[in-house]
This record gives C-alpha cells, structure tokens and sequence, in this order.
C-alpha cells in the first residue's frame, strides 16, 4: 500500500524563481535601453559641416554658424529646448541673399554642451546671447526665435532694445501653461528619480514620439531626424541640462511684452499641439504694432515644415537697419590768409 503524503508538506514554492526570472529580465532591459552619453568628437564630425566654427563665448565653447550675404540684414536665430541649429536650415536657404544669418546651439544643445555658469533658464539663455553677439561683433540685428527660443528672443528684446532692430516669434513660449498642456518630456524630467535616471535610457522612442507631436506632417519625422534630434541628445551634458532647465525654469513675466516698442513679426502653425495658437493672439495684443501669420497646414515648426512659405513672411517683413552712426561733420574751411587784402561782395553775381 503507497505511503500516504504527509498533510503537512507543503507544495514546492516556486516564487523565489519568478522573481530572479523578473529581476534578470529587467536587467537585460536596462542594459539594452542604457544610452550613455557619445563622445563629442564622434558626433562633431557626424553634424557639424564647414560653415561651423566653435566660439568661445563666456567660457562654453559654442557651436556658430554665419551664413548668407555679408551685406546683408544680421539676423540672429535661436532654436527651442532640445533642439539644435539645424532647425533653421531651411531659412538660411531661403534668405541667404537678403540676409547675414548667425545660427548657434545653446548651451546644454546641440554640440555646444554645458557652460562654467551651469545655468539652462530663459534669463540665462538671454545673457548668453548678448554675450555671443558682442562676441560676434554685432551691435544692432534682426532676432528671431522658436518656441524656448521666441522667449529668449523676446526676454532679450525687453531687456536690451537697444539691441533689436526687429523681433520674429515662431511658435514662441511664454505664457502659463496647465499643467496637463506641459509636452511629455518636460513631464517626465521634473519626475524625482525617473527624470534622473530616464535620462541615460535610449532616447529614440521618446524622441519618435516627440516629433510625432512637433510636426502635422507625419513624413517629417524621419529616421535621419530622428537620430539626428536623438544623438546631439546624447552630446555630453546635454541630458543633465535638459532636467536642470525643466526643473529652475521660473514662470515668465509675459506683462513686459506691452513695453516693446520693436517691429515685431510672429509666425505660427495652426496645428501646433505643443503651445497653442490661442498665444499667437495674445502676443499680438500685448505687443504693439504686431504682425500676426497663421498658417493653417502646419504644426509647432512651422520654419522646417515649410520653409519657403515662413521664410517668405520673414524677407518681406526685414527692413534694412538704419545707420546709427552721426554723419562726420563737414571739414572746416582753411584759414584765411592775412596777407590777402581782397574785398570778396556779399553776393557772387551770376554770369549771364
């Protein structure tokens, strides 16, 4: 007869394994996902071209481009928050006649990486453009930016108008937004622990969805773009200021736009799902004598999506800047000679 089993042995546990196979599946996940930062010679040579040059500028060593027509109108183009200079390609083809175009990546984009002040808000980004048009020589130019950049061209243009000669906002941030409005990535930096460590995990599905966002054509979000928008993420530096920056940035004062007394060109996509076209309209009421473009086909980057058309508001709008240097004034007559005794008349008579 079998021997019965006992009612107090208890049935093998086989939890210990679920969770050892959990903990090395999640293992291997983190390794695939881990994306440590790339080397910046590697991605130098990969997106910089021959028009690049690196400036210093305030101790960061800044990536510049200056393009177009040297005698043309200086134009300063400021990109948005994990952007970079090559958003703005398409105007530099498009103006480079009417135009001198200086294209840069802020610190903390592109391949510019971090800088000594170790600061990523819109006052920071402001000083650091007036220090790289002094840098550059430029006194008085054009400023336009796109999104984060549109508030630091507009923060720059309240602070130093003498500086500005004509402001262009694209798509530009700066007034309170809902918390539920805040774009995903923005979201989740300010997270405590999954913004630290989220940032050293493959950035290519974000970015993909990102851009899925950005644009209303879904044919612009490429593969080359985004690995392009992807990698220069990966720059060293870059990913810590971009959690530093969602973290300090401040509330903007929107109320010193009614002071501007600059001509002002803003520009807009009716389909941008990241800051909405309702703004537009607010900063044509509270900037004075502004001109307001909608365009009805185009998400929140309206200069990559159709650069001709953007690009065709912006030269039609750019005005020579005056010369702001007084006339010399007329050389002084030569002395007369004491030894010349001639009564000149009062009037020359004309000759008949």
């Amino acid at each position: 007869m079998p021997a019965r089993r006992r009612s107090e042995e208890a049935p093998r546990r086989r939890w210990p394994l679920a969770v050892l196979f959990a903990l090395a599946v999640l293992a291997g996940v983190a390794l695939w996902a881990y994306a440590p930062s790339l080397p910046p010679e590697t991605l130098i040579a990969r997106y910089a071209n021959d028009r690049s040059r690196f400036v210093d500028v305030g101790g960061v060593r800044a990536h510049v481009r200056e393009q177009g027509n040297p005698d043309g109108i200086p134009l300063v183009l400021i990109h948005g928050a994990m952007g970079s200079l090559h958003q703005w390609d398409g105007w530099v083809r498009a103006l480079q006649d009417k135009a001198r175009l200086y294209t840069v990546d802020l610190p903390g984009h592109g391949l510019t990486g971090t800088w000594p002040r170790d600061e990523y808000t819109i006052e920071a980004y402001a000083d650091f453009v007036e220090v790289l048009v002094d840098t550059l020589g430029l006194e008085r130019f054009a400023l336009a930016g796109h999104s984060m950049g549109g508030a630091v061209a507009w923060t720059f243009a309240a602070t130093r108008p003498d500086r500005v000669s004509q402001l262009i906002l694209v798509d530009s941030s700066g007034y309170p937004r809902a918390a539920g409005d805040v774009p995903l990535p923005t979201r989740l930096a300010r997270l405590p622990v999954i913004g630290d460590i989220g940032i050293y995990f493959k950035p290519d599905r974000l970015v993909q969805r990102s851009l899925a966002e950005v644009y209303a054509d879904p044919a612009m979000v490429t593969p080359e773009r985004v690995r392009r928008t992807a990698e220069l993420q990966r720059f060293p530096g870059n990913r810590e200021a971009t959690v530093q920056r969602a973290r300090t940035q401040e509330p903007l004062d929107p109320s010193v736009l009614r002071r501007l007394d600059i001509p002002t060109l803003i520009l807009w996509g009716a389909k941008d799902r990241w800051v909405p076209p309702a703004d537009a309209f607010r900063f044509q009421e509270d900037i004075r004598g502004s001109k307001l473009e909608i365009f009805e086909k185009l998400g929140h980057n309206p200069m990559e999506e159709d650069p001709a058309a953007t690009a065709a508001a912006v030269a039609a709008f750019l005005q020579p800047i005056p010369n702001q240097a007084p006339a010399p004034p007329p050389p002084p007559p030569p002395p007369a000679d004491p030894t010349d005794t001639t009564v000149q008349p009062a009037v020359v008579p004309e000759k008949d």
